[in-house]
């Protein structure tokens, strides 16, 4: 008989901050896969005397958290710590693409800080090619950073009002729910109302509608 693991998932912590000399910062985009929306990146710099917050042990890989966790974080790290917002358009994502889109955006957050740390840890395994500091890459970098998670959660939030409010603008695509992802709801939409200024054109169920007036979902689904 197997018996389950009883040890908890690892949380995020300081240890590849400790690592290096001088102030570090964590970077981390959302809204790779989404056919709609910008995608947002964040940067953030949580100084040694204020890694001892009592939020602190909260701050953890924002796709782990509820919405309202994520929102109560959200002002918490941007009260106490520095950071940077930035994100790249629709249309810039479909002249540049999406990757170079995510290291744009990163790069244009960790500008924003008026005094840049001396080191970053980056999410994923790619390094912007013009940021301006040594820079170490941490795949899952959001379940192991706590700067990272920080940086996770406000581009989460942030993303995700802006989704809420283009909802209001264009109502049909259930984007206050899907945020821009592909579910079906946001595919049956597309057929029946077409796409908006807010659509990734070169994203594959975007370009068949306009190549062929349907999405590839719905395509697979009349053949």
């Amino acid at each position: 008989m197997s018996l389950k693991s009883s040890a908890k998932p690892s949380k995020p912590d300081f240890s590849l901050e400790s690592a290096h000399n001088g102030p570090v910062c964590g970077l981390d985009e959302v809204g790779r896969g989404p056919l709609a929306g910008p995608v947002v990146a964040s940067c953030v710099y949580i100084p040694k005397e204020k890694r001892g917050l009592d939020f602190v042990p909260d701050i953890r890989d924002s796709k782990k958290l509820s919405s309202k966790k994520l929102e109560y974080l959200f002002d918490l790290i941007s009260e106490h710590f520095t950071f940077g917002i930035a994100e790249i358009s629709p249309q810039e994502i479909d002249e540049i693409n999406i990757l170079q889109a995510s290291l744009k955006a990163m790069e244009n957050a960790y500008s924003q800080l008026i005094q840049p740390p001396a080191h970053a840890l980056i999410d994923g395994n790619h390094i912007p090619k013009n940021l301006p500091c040594p820079a170490q890459p941490v795949i899952k970098g959001d379940s192991k950073s706590v700067s990272i998670a920080a940086a996770s959660i406000l581009a989460k939030v942030t993303r995700d009002r802006l989704m809420r409010k283009l909802a209001e603008e264009h109502p049909h695509y259930g984007w206050e729910r899907n945020v821009g992802y592909p579910s079906r709801e946001h595919l049956d939409a597309i057929d029946a109302h077409g796409i908006t200024p807010h659509h990734r054109r070169s994203y594959a169920p975007v370009r068949n509608f306009l190549e062929h007036g349907a999405t590839k979902t719905q395509r697979a689904l009349a053949s």
